[in-house]
């Protein structure tokens, strides 16, 4: 299936729920589970490892709002520079919920191996200084192999943690390459939109309902933090009454798929805000997506291999060559983005 479409669902259609609770688990090590995960094979560096040798290594970090393809943009630069992706995300770093966290699948990671996916356990706090350490820890592991790290996550809490906290301690080691991936909100919030409804198609009421403890009322640590957890509550407290009413079932998931659209464009807002902030700061280099995305099938393929992909494999070929990258213009300011009303949510 093409990035750019998804099929819509009607919430109203009735499925089968079943109620389970998780049984705790021990807290995940990190070292332990990145050093026995199997990756396939990946492709082979088309950079010399010399160049990575020497007062500073090289990193790539790919940064957007949530839907706009940082995941693919940094597959695409994997694939091409012999790198491995370590994940930014500061929800996609815990374990389960795959559907609702929208984790990349083992088909769309190509073979390329990625870090600090779906490590941290559900429960946990995982602070942006964690990910700091585990992940200059995952970088330096990389560029051992001779191979290119790249950063890629909506979280820029994350990032400019790696990239600016601990004295620059991240700064004095690697060089870094700044890509940022941008759609006009419009364009976004309607992929957005489509999105969800595809992630409902793929179970996400089910997931849920099987992942969440009946009697949680918290969601302000851990994975339940995501979107699409927090809006589901009142769903949940109605199967916990033993709800068997199809009607009000199909009423209550309408009303959660539509605060999860909501709370999903506010979020790109914000996000969109920071690198905007960010990039004030940092030499950042914007490409503009939006083409790709109003497109679909193969003509959103060819978009983004021409408009995204292709400029973005120049910038890191500039960059690994020394070269001058220069960051490309920035866009006005975000513009104010009230949706309807929806679920508070802690991101």
């Amino acid at each position: 299936m093409s990035l750019y479409s998804a099929p819509t669902a009607s919430v109203a259609t009735a499925i089968t729920l079943r109620r389970f609770i998780a049984p705790a688990a021990p807290p995940i090590d990190i070292r332990r589970l990145e050093r026995d995960m199997a990756f396939p094979a990946p492709p082979p560096p088309l950079v010399s490892a010399n160049r990575y040798v020497g007062a500073k290594h090289k990193a790539v970090v790919v940064m957007g709002a949530t839907g706009t393809g940082k995941s693919r943009l940094a597959v695409d630069l994997a694939l091409r520079f012999g790198g491995e992706v370590i994940n930014s995300d500061k929800i996609q770093v815990y374990a389960g919920l795959d559907v609702a966290t929208n984790k990349v699948t083992a088909e769309e990671c190509a073979g390329v191996p990625h870090h600090l996916l779906g490590v941290a356990h559900p429960n946990d706090d995982f602070t942006a200084a964690d990910f700091r350490r585990e992940a200059f820890r995952a970088a330096g592991a990389i560029t051992a192999r001779g191979r290119l790290p790249i950063i890629a996550g909506g979280s820029n809490s994350y990032i400019e943690e790696l990239v600016d906290g601990d004295r620059r301690s991240f700064r004095e080691r690697y060089d870094c390459c700044f890509l940022w991936v941008d759609v006009q909100l419009p364009v976004l919030h309607g992929y957005v939109s489509r999105r969800v409804d595809e992630m409902y198609t793929r179970g996400l009421v089910d997931e849920v309902v099987a992942a969440v403890d009946p009697h949680r009322t918290d969601y302000s640590r851990g994975i339940w933090r995501a979107i699409g957890v927090p809006e589901l509550d009142a769903y949940l407290r109605w199967l916990r009454s033993s709800g068997d009413d199809e009607d009000e079932r199909a009423r209550l998931q309408a009303v959660a798929i539509e605060d999860i659209k909501s709370n999903t464009s506010r979020l790109s807002c914000r996000q969109r805000a920071k690198i905007q902030r960010l990039a004030k700061l940092w030499q950042v280099r914007r490409v503009d997506a939006t083409e790709a995305f109003r497109r679909r099938g193969d003509a959103a393929d060819e978009a983004w291999q021409r408009l995204v992909a292709a400029p973005c494999i120049d910038a890191v070929r500039s960059f690994l060559h020394n070269d001058a990258v220069p960051a490309d213009d920035l866009p006005p300011d975000v513009p104010v983005f009230t949706p309807a009303a929806a679920a508070a949510v802690a991101v």
